[in-house]
């Protein structure tokens, strides 16, 4: 009887709060064959970009602040973090001013440059107000995954990193920066360890029929790394 209420409740609770969907909408384009799972938070989703044909799993984070776009067809799978921004560094440095910055925070030691006369009035020119700048120690960036990409569980793509088209991050990685279409990348940091074209190939001799289809997206199989 146990087992039986256990099963049932697994199959509630997967049918109310995990199952994805077929059905998203992103920056005003319908989107039918992306499917998102409820339990992925993300941040900033205005600033979110996706293709068509995207799969999230679940318990994904994506913050979205600096902009993320996310192409046809990538697959990102379970426990992934992508981050466009890191504050720990000035979180260090500020110490308890930082959630205040930049009141409180001493001024530099240049004195500010006298405003500048109007030539006919003979008033001072009010200057536009620049934009806030971030504290020091702040990284931010966008991020930018190329079609069919595969990002594998419990990795982590930081702010300013793109990767090309095809790409394959391998479970576990952290990846920072730019990487060319294809490139297989595992570690931390994560590193290119081969060409995704070497198995695609493989498969397309094994299911030539495919090679239209594969060729679509990816362009002619050609030469890999």
């Amino acid at each position: 009887m146990r087992a039986h209420l256990n099963r049932w409740r697994r199959r509630l609770l997967h049918a109310l709060q995990f199952r994805t969907v077929f059905g998203e909408r992103s920056q005003g384009r319908w989107l039918p064959n992306t499917r998102i799972s409820p339990s992925t938070c993300i941040e900033f989703e205005d600033r979110l970009t996706l293709g068509d044909h995207v799969y999230i799993g679940h318990f994904n984070l994506i913050e979205a602040s600096g902009g993320v776009v996310i192409e046809e067809g990538v697959q990102i799978t379970n426990h992934v973090s992508i981050v466009t921004h890191s504050s720990h560094r000035s979180q260090r440095l500020l110490g308890q001013a930082f959630v205040t910055w930049p009141k409180g925070v001493p001024p530099p030691m240049a004195p500010e440059a006298p405003p500048e006369l109007d030539w006919i009035s003979g008033k001072p020119i009010e200057r536009q107000r620049a934009a806030p700048k971030q504290p020091p120690g702040w990284v931010a960036g966008p991020v930018h995954i190329g079609a069919y990409s595969f990002i594998g569980p419990h990795s982590l793509i930081e702010a300013n990193s793109r990767l090309g088209r095809g790409c394959i991050v391998c479970a576990g990685s952290q990846v920072r920066g730019e990487f060319t279409e294809f490139s297989i990348l595992e570690g931390a940091p994560a590193r290119v360890i081969g060409d995704a074209r070497r198995a695609d190939q493989r498969l397309l001799r094994q299911h030539p029929e495919l090679h239209d289809l594969y060729a679509a997206w990816a362009g002619e199989p050609g030469r890999a790394r």
